[in-house]
């Protein structure tokens, strides 16, 4: 019997190993068990995304559900995102939304993650009550897809029309596509192609085939998995006036201006701010997590914009977004999870992305100019990281002496200031950081430093790996 645990978000778990079908039926079955308790008339929206064997992930999961009388939307797309999932669960007013998907990982993982009624993601106490529901083994006589259908508990949804007419009912996509700015969108072999094709059938396209492999690589947007796609904006000589790119299940973030440079989440959040409190007179609640740069803080005090420091992990902001009782502008996370005003609790990368292609064809500014102008307000920056991997006891030592208040130093840096909310974080005398954040699942020791150039960063990480490691 496999012990089966959720993490941060979803259950995810190497294909074939422990992903395996009847797992798959247990965790069902436990979420099904879930809904019948919680809601009168159960429904789920079921889908995946294009990893290996997704469809009979999802297939088997329909049945499952449907076999202890909850109805089911199964999306009728080979493939589709996690925010058309979350999409279609706040549309067809289902009790949750369920896509077979492990994000951003690598090929050989699969996973299940879990949606709630209002498009977001589900709170870690409904987590942990299907976590608890789950059986050691499990004997079930299923149906076929087809007689659950003609019992009236599987119904087929159409979910990527719906979420292009929601795209294009909330962008100005006409000046976006007519504006003479060239665009290119690398899909990762991921869950967005499909959408953007429809989107934009004209634009430059990498990585937009079928490819359950992802061919070999992580689909997660970070430079160093970007090097293919940055050398095609290079090349092109400004032509391309900015790159997208999203991962697996298209619900994180990365960008390019047109000189092939990365533009992080940091700068998307900064950007998103600017433009819809700015430029669209939008107004609302702003929320980061505690890696996010301190800028941020700077420009909402600009604005008179109130933001809310989380602890790591969107499920923190989508609380907020979802309970506080205050109208939402921008929330996001320094790993390209983002959202924003009109649209799902949800992280989404093509939505975030088609905001500031917006912002670029509605101003004629480039991608560059626009972030020249975050800098003009609040100064210029870099967020750097290194994981540095340690010994378990190492870490431990590391993370005691910061609890102490042992490093009231590193080098000829003095710390001024120290924040403990999820990891701790050392503030200096010029208003640059460094914080240190332990992984809770391998002896990894995350060390983020903020400086006014990538340069001054990464001197900052030196000295302080020097010290933390010396």
């Amino acid at each position: 019997m496999t012990k089966i645990k959720f993490g941060t978000d979803g259950w995810r778990a190497i294909i074939a190993d422990d992903f395996t079908v009847e797992n798959v039926k247990r965790v069902s079955y436990a979420t099904a068990l879930w809904l019948k308790e919680n809601f009168k008339d159960p429904s789920a929206v079921v889908g995946c995304d294009p990893r290996f064997a997704g469809p009979l992930f999802a297939d088997t999961t329909a049945r499952v559900l449907a076999s202890q009388g909850v109805k089911v939307f199964r999306a009728e797309n080979s493939f589709v995102s996690t925010p058309m999932i979350s999409l279609g669960t706040v549309r067809k007013h289902a009790s949750a939304g369920i896509i077979i998907t492990a994000s951003h990982n690598p090929p050989s993982y699969n996973g299940f993650k879990i949606k709630a009624d209002f498009g977001g993601p589900a709170v870690p106490s409904d987590i942990e009550k299907v976590e608890a529901r789950i059986p050691d083994t499990l004997e079930l006589s299923l149906k076929s897809l087809i007689e659950y259908q003609k019992d009236g508990l599987i119904e087929y949804i159409n979910l990527e029309d719906m979420y292009v007419a929601h795209v294009e009912n909330n962008f100005d996509l006409e000046t976006i596509r007519t504006c003479g700015l060239g665009w290119a969108y690398d899909g990762m072999y991921g869950a967005g192609q499909n959408v953007m094709r429809r989107l934009f059938p004209d634009i430059t396209f990498l990585h937009c085939d079928a490819n359950p492999g992802f061919d070999g690589q992580a689909p997660e947007p970070i430079q160093r998995n970007l090097t293919e796609f940055e050398d095609i904006i290079k090349l092109s000589e400004g032509e391309i006036a900015s790159g997208l790119i999203t991962d697996g299940d298209a619900d994180r973030i990365g960008l390019y201006d047109q000189d092939g440079t990365f533009v992080d989440s940091h700068h998307i959040l900064l950007l998103l701010i600017h433009y819809l409190y700015k430029v669209k007179k939008e107004t609302g609640e702003v929320y980061s997590t505690f890696s996010c740069t301190s800028k941020i803080q700077k420009l909402c005090d600009v604005y008179g914009l109130n933001n809310t420091v989380t602890k790591i992990g969107f499920k923190y902001i989508c609380d907020l977004i979802v309970n506080s009782g205050k109208p939402f502008l921008v929330g996001g996370e320094e790993s390209g999870g983002i959202a924003a005003v009109g649209h799902i609790p949800e992280r989404d990368g093509i939505w975030i992305g088609l905001i500031i292609w917006e912002f670029m064809a509605k101003t004629g500014r480039s991608l560059s100019d626009l972030v020249q102008e975050i800098y003009d307000i609040v100064g210029k920056f870099a967020v750097e990281r290194y994981d540095l991997h340690v010994t378990e006891e190492l870490k431990q030592q590391i993370i005691n002496k910061s609890k102490t208040g042992v490093y009231s130093s590193f080098g000829n840096l003095k710390v001024v200031k120290t924040d403990d909310m999820d990891g701790f974080k050392f503030f200096f005398e010029d208003e640059t950081w460094v914080m240190i954040r332990p992984s809770g699942t391998e002896p990894v020791l995350r060390v983020y430093a903020e400086a006014p150039t990538s340069a001054d960063s990464f001197k900052i990480l030196d000295m302080v790996k020097a010290v933390l490691l010396g």
